[in-house]
């Protein structure tokens, strides 16, 4: 079969991996109200594209925090990479180093920082972090992650507990016995999710700063005032996100709280987004209405089930053709040219 769009590796993955990784990868919490919003908002988005532009040579490449990314899509964070593909987050990591872009490691990895670090040196990686009770295990991970050359710190936000998903509680999903969350295998007994702390707090910024020199990126803003505590925190930058709608469902759509935060930090830090990107076209959408680059979830996953670091691959160049053919025409020749001009919303 060719695959020839990202929805090719959904239906491949829904159809060859085991039904409880499936349904684990696909959960929304409650009635996926915000899972399946996420998706349909960008088709409310219309372009407004301009003509005799010169597109006959593309720039599609971009910078988050400094760094060069071959274009503007990173790997969002999702667990339990090895659920999809034997080598796990080893083979997300090459693909990213191959693609030239972004991957953020989940704190819930089945494999541990140093082999990630390992399988793909040189690759700019970013980690995720859940801060748990125990303060010194969160804290060992954050100096775990710098001293394998991690380049920045995502600390996700909107976890102080995990939202309801219906086909998980059915399953009584766990992992199976010969998977570990690897990086908490020592600290902890594996995956009790009741170990995350819910009494993080803002402050909780100033304690993390104090363990790094690393970048710290913030996961989860979806309003203009969580937005503006960010900037006032020195956050360097900020991910809309609402956990592929994993957590409160009936929250905005990402790409709908996107124009709101991006309003509310006036170009102070850089802002992303994740949930919902499905095509290249998604992603000219986010970064025209103010987002420097997107990252996925669920596409990811599927891809690493269809070939592993391979299937990924072609995720991740699926995505690129797209962008750089919806760049083209929409009459825009290099990323710097993306503006809010580009959108206008549907009336529908």
């Amino acid at each position: 079969m060719a695959m020839v769009c990202l929805s090719d590796f959904e239906a491949y993955a829904k159809k060859y991996l085991p039904k409880i990784a499936w349904d684990y990868f696909a959960a929304g919490a409650d009635d996926c109200t915000t899972r399946d919003e996420n998706i349909l908002a960008y088709k409310r988005i219309r372009f407004r594209p301009r003509m005799l532009r010169d597109v006959s040579v593309m720039d599609i490449r971009t910078k988050i925090l400094g760094s060069e990314i071959s274009f503007p899509v990173g790997i969002a964070p999702t667990g339990f990479h090895q659920l999809a593909w034997p080598d796990g987050e080893k083979s997300t990591a090459r693909a990213a180093r191959a693609m030239n872009t972004c991957y953020i490691a989940s704190t819930y990895s089945t494999c541990t920082l140093e082999d990630i670090s390992a399988a793909a040196p040189g690759g700019l990686r970013w980690f995720q972090l859940y801060i748990h009770r125990n303060r010194a295990a969160s804290q060992q991970l954050v100096q775990r992650a710098e001293a394998s050359g991690f380049q920045g710190l995502v600390l996700t936000a909107d976890l102080p507990y995990t939202g309801k998903r219906r086909n998980d509680v059915r399953n009584g999903f766990r992992l199976p016995p010969h998977m570990k969350v690897k990086n908490l295998e020592r600290a902890f007994e594996v995956c009790k999710m009741s170990l995350l702390d819910p009494s993080v707090t803002w402050n909780d910024i100033y304690w993390l700063r104090s363990l790094t020199r690393l970048p710290i990126i913030i996961k989860g803003i979806l309003t203009r005032e969580d937005a503006e505590l960010a900037v006032r925190h020195g956050i360097q930058g900020i991910i809309v996100s609402n956990h592929g709608g994993r957590q409160l469902d009936e929250g905005p759509a990402t790409i709908d709280a996107l124009v709101e935060v991006v309003e509310a930090v006036q170009g102070r830090v850089e802002v992303y987004v994740d949930g919902g990107i499905r095509k290249g076209s998604d992603v000219l959408k986010a970064l025209a209405l103010g987002a420097k680059c997107v990252f996925i979830g669920r596409p990811a996953l599927w891809g690493l089930a269809y070939k592993g670091e391979e299937g990924l691959q072609d995720v991740l160049r699926i995505l690129q053709d797209e962008f750089r053919l919806s760049m083209a025409l929409a009459g825009c020749a290099s990323v710097s040219e993306i503006g809010q001009h580009l959108v206008q919303f549907s009336k529908l």
